[in-house]
């Protein structure tokens, strides 16, 4: 928790000062003026430096402007990486990377480069470019308040959009013959994205944890289907500590509560391994 370390006892303005007084000059007297000691200095100082001299109102103005607390360098950097975090593993980019991972660490890796690339970029399209080029619109138009979508209230139509473009990916896949558990994924996150609306109603459930669990889930099942690369046991690994890693950082930014993270792993996690297990 970050505390207010400011002094509880304000610097005088007339600290840092260095005044006539206290200074032996040749035409310093030997005894302190007890009388007409202002008007005397004010006769002494000329018009440009009275005023260029800076009132203590203006000065205590100055200093209450100051923050009250300044991290230090291992906290700029904690700060930074949760934000990277944050924008690297958005929701959005989860059904691309599950297509990566599908297409490299599956028995869909026999199909050819050209194949591979064309569903990955049908796959961002529709998951990535559109439901982030509509979010712009949203904020254009006032329906939303920043790109992160951090406030609970403002995240009904962005939930909308992500369920209507992994709903319409999946029926893509099931149309071009993609294994059921490969078009699940998709269908998977969709209902995640169901839940997590409803929840959002009342509580802000953390989209991220959920999204990011669903690659978890993903991961698992491509073990199970049998005919997977030796390498994914190690990608599972990976993605489980970045499962971690987002969670803590969503905590650490103040955008959820350790409550709120771990709901979404629940949600994204079951809702893509249960559907994905169908056969």
């Amino acid at each position: 928790m970050k505390l207010d370390t400011s002094s509880y006892y304000p610097k005088s303005p007339l600290d840092d000062e260095e005044t006539s007084y206290g200074k032996e000059t040749p035409g310093d007297s030997l005894f302190p003026a007890e009388k007409g000691s202002e008007s005397l200095k004010d006769e002494v100082l000329t018009k440009d430096e009275r005023e260029g001299e800076e009132s203590p109102v203006e000065k205590e103005t100055a200093a209450s402007k100051e923050p009250l607390y300044d991290p230090g360098e291992g906290e700029r950097f904690i700060d930074g990486l949760s934000t990277f975090l944050s924008w690297v593993l958005v929701p959005l980019l989860m059904p691309v990377y599950g297509v990566i991972l599908a297409f490299n660490l599956s028995i869909l890796d026999y199909m050819p480069f050209g194949t591979k690339l064309t569903f990955t970029i049908i796959t961002a399209a529709v998951n990535l470019a559109i439901p982030a080029l509509l979010v712009v619109l949203l904020k254009r138009f006032g329906l939303v308040d920043d790109l992160g979508l951090n406030g609970r209230k403002e995240r009904f139509i962005p939930y909308l959009i992500t369920i209507v473009a992994m709903g319409a990916t999946g029926w893509f896949m099931w149309i071009k013959h993609a294994p059921l558990w490969f078009v699940m994924f998709f269908v998977g996150g969709a209902l995640a994205g169901v839940v997590n609306m409803l929840i959002n109603f009342r509580w802000k459930i953390s989209a991220h944890s959920a999204a990011i669990a669903g690659i978890v889930a993903l991961l698992i099942r491509i073990m199970h289907e049998g005919s997977a690369q030796p390498s994914v046991l190690v990608w599972l690994m990976i993605w489980i500590g970045l499962s971690g890693l987002l969670g803590s950082a969503r905590v650490w930014l103040g955008r959820h509560t350790v409550a709120q993270v771990l709901a979404g792993y629940a949600v994204g996690f079951l809702s893509v391994f249960l559907l994905t297990m169908i056969r």
